[in-house]
């Protein structure tokens, strides 16, 4: 079936050899003094008389301008969300800075830390720094997939597309400093993808039995268990084999001075105290004067003074409860604003209650972890009538069950955080007695996991959607643009097929 439009130019003239090819008539191809109607305007030719090359020149403008508008319109995305995470993160905690400067002007300049001005210099780097890295790695996923799209089709390399523009847009990492590590976010990202993996292997007939056990309902309570015997003995026992921000963070909200966490450890060490009156001068600065016991072999006097061990749980508790609230209220109140945005303009109050009641349970979680970890390692302490390394880790393995306060939703990305934590503070610690000695010359491992761990997530983010949960889906439709499914490929694929056997 012939185009009217190369009907049209043979009947004036000579024929280009595409037209002339397409028309059936090779011999009639003339190049030159061509007055063919495709020299002024598009000609709908059967795309599978010309190459691919050749269709992708020939190809619609507009589809090339929808292409590059989906590539900018991803970075514009990323770019954004990337920089109001990082800078909503930076703002609290250059408030919480600029509120408690007055107290700690003088502590400042002895130790000889950043002003205020240079914290809001850094933030503002670190803030482009990642709004650079999310952008471009949006960008650069959408841009990899519409060139191998247009080159290869979508139909033949839908099935190994989005892997690939996954691996090659996961280096844009090193955009957040060439020397900064990401350790912890890369593990974290790779437990995503072997989550993703691990469901896609439940549903599949090959593997569904190897994968069955990782359809434990209590999984994630079980790996938070794991993780917080990792993280909360080297809390209290190796605390440099911890991420320095993560290391902010427990000193925060564990509520212990670092002079009693040192006492903790010495006595659990088998290590002879060192600072008995520094821990004693501590508390007369509270108010408390405790006698403390050179040869005592349970730490309870120096972790909670005079107070029982039920009661400092419960005193503990309230504390840690107001500590927590600041944590989570931006948590819940950013994704509120980005992911349902539509519904808080139409269900204002209903949205704001979801919030504020996810705040004050995520709070309660935290402040029950916190309060847990000291009232678990005290019971164990007192029955055993000893402190060692393995009574701590095994005190800190129960206070993971705090997690199930938290929706069940939300269990296994706070296990998957936190075991991510525990997975490189373990093999720090393996590292540093000369367990893994090679560990430490691999450079840029980081980069590397991160880059095959986004390959996989892309490639079922492409075709295997269903094991996504629908709340991550709409995030990830909003920034790359929703993906044409293997389905939909070979969909179209055996519809265009239909069409070409009736028009023969």
């Amino acid at each position: 079936m012939s185009s009217p439009h190369i009907n049209g130019s043979a009947a004036g003239g000579n024929l280009c050899r595409t037209c002339s090819l397409a028309a059936g008539n090779p011999s009639k191809s003339d190049d030159t003094g061509c007055r063919c109607v495709c020299r002024e305007e598009e000609v709908d030719l059967p795309r599978p008389l010309l190459g691919p090359s050749l269709a992708l020149l020939l190809s619609p403008s507009k589809d090339w301008e929808k292409k590059l508008r989906r590539c900018a319109e991803a970075a514009a995305k990323g770019f954004a969300i990337g920089a109001g995470l990082k800078g909503g993160l930076a703002v609290f905690s250059i408030l919480v800075r600029l509120r408690s400067r007055r107290s700690s002007a003088s502590k400042a300049r002895k130790a000889g830390t950043v002003s205020n001005w240079e914290a809001i210099v850094f933030s503002l780097k670190e803030t482009l720094r990642y709004g650079l890295f999310l952008g471009t790695f949006a960008g650069g996923f959408v841009s990899v997939d519409e060139i191998i799209a247009a080159i290869g089709g979508h139909s033949k390399t839908v099935s190994w597309r989005a892997l690939l523009a996954g691996l090659i847009a996961g280096p844009s990492m090193l955009l957040t400093g060439p020397k900064t590590q990401h350790t912890s976010l890369a593990i974290y990202i790779f437990m995503r993808a072997a989550v993703l993996a691990s469901r896609c292997g439940i549903k599949s007939k090959r593997f569904g039995n190897i994968c069955k056990p990782l359809t434990w309902s209590h999984g994630d309570i079980f790996l938070m268990c794991l993780s917080s015997s990792q993280i909360l003995s080297a809390y209290i026992l190796k605390q440099e084999s911890l991420p320095s921000s993560y290391k902010s963070f427990l000193n925060k909200h564990g509520g212990k001075d670092p002079i009693i966490l040192q006492g903790v450890k010495e006595i659990a060490c088998g290590i002879p105290f060192t600072n008995l009156e520094g821990i004693r001068n501590y508390y007369k600065s509270t108010g408390v004067d405790i006698q403390l016991d050179q040869q005592m072999k349970v730490p309870c006097s120096i972790i909670h003074e005079h107070q029982s061990c039920g009661g400092h749980f419960i005193r503990f508790l309230v504390q840690a409860y107001g500590r927590a609230l600041p944590v989570y209220l931006p948590v819940y109140l950013i994704p509120a604003l980005i992911v349902h945005r539509q519904d808080l303009l139409k269900r204002p109050y209903t949205i704001g209650a979801k919030s504020l009641f996810g705040t004050a349970r995520s709070s309660l979680f935290l402040s029950m972890y916190c309060s847990s970890a000291w009232l678990w390692t005290c019971t164990l302490f007192r029955i055993f009538q000893k402190c060692n390394v393995p009574m701590v880790a095994m005190g800190t393995f129960p206070t993971g069950m705090a997690l199930l306060i938290e929706k069940k939703s939300r269990r296994i990305e706070i296990s998957l955080y936190c075991f991510a934590r525990a997975i490189e503070s373990f093999f720090t610690c393996m590292s540093d007695v000369g367990l893994f000695p090679q560990a430490t010359k691999l450079k840029r491992l980081d980069v590397v996991v991160f880059s095959l761990s986004t390959a996989i997530i892309m490639h079922c983010y492409a075709c295997e959607r269903d094991v996504f949960r629908s709340k991550y889906l709409n995030v990830l439709d909003w920034v790359f643009g929703v993906p044409p499914t293997c389905d939909d490929e070979q969909s179209k694929t055996s519809d265009k097929e239909e069409d070409h056997n009736t028009m023969k």
